[in-house]
């Protein structure tokens, strides 16, 4: 079955950029939709973005948009984030998981998540 690991994940400054990555093994990312969400300290696992199967359609949460960019290589087997104007409060594991929707339960397969951390 496919497996999901995260990369890319880091410190950076308030107002810099990061990308952060999702490549699969076991199995192809073509037939799933996927998303990105992300928990705080103490805060409850939360919606980030998805992008469709084919890529052409996406979804952010408000907190985002406008900010970070969800984009596939359905070749490479690999989704990214691109995370720029980083805010403090952005900081948290990033998972990636292969699904639909905006909610958890919309998602079968999960990676193991990656630390982001902005400081201000």
């Amino acid at each position: 079955q496919v497996q999901l690991v995260e990369s890319g994940g880091g410190l950076v400054q308030a107002g810099g950029s990061l990308r952060v990555s999702c490549a699969a093994s076991g199995g192809t990312l073509r037939n799933y939709g996927m998303g990105w969400f992300r928990q705080a300290p103490g805060k409850a696992r939360e919606f980030v973005a998805h992008i469709t199967w084919s890529g052409d359609f996406t979804l952010y949460a408000d907190s985002v948009k406008g900010r970070f960019t969800i984009s596939r290589d359905n070749a490479k087997n690999t989704v990214y984030l691109q995370m720029n104007s980083l805010k403090p409060e952005d900081t948290a594991v990033y998972y990636c998981a292969a699904g639909s929707g905006t909610t958890m339960r919309g998602y079968v397969r999960w990676g193991q998540g990656t630390q982001v951390t902005v400081s201000s």
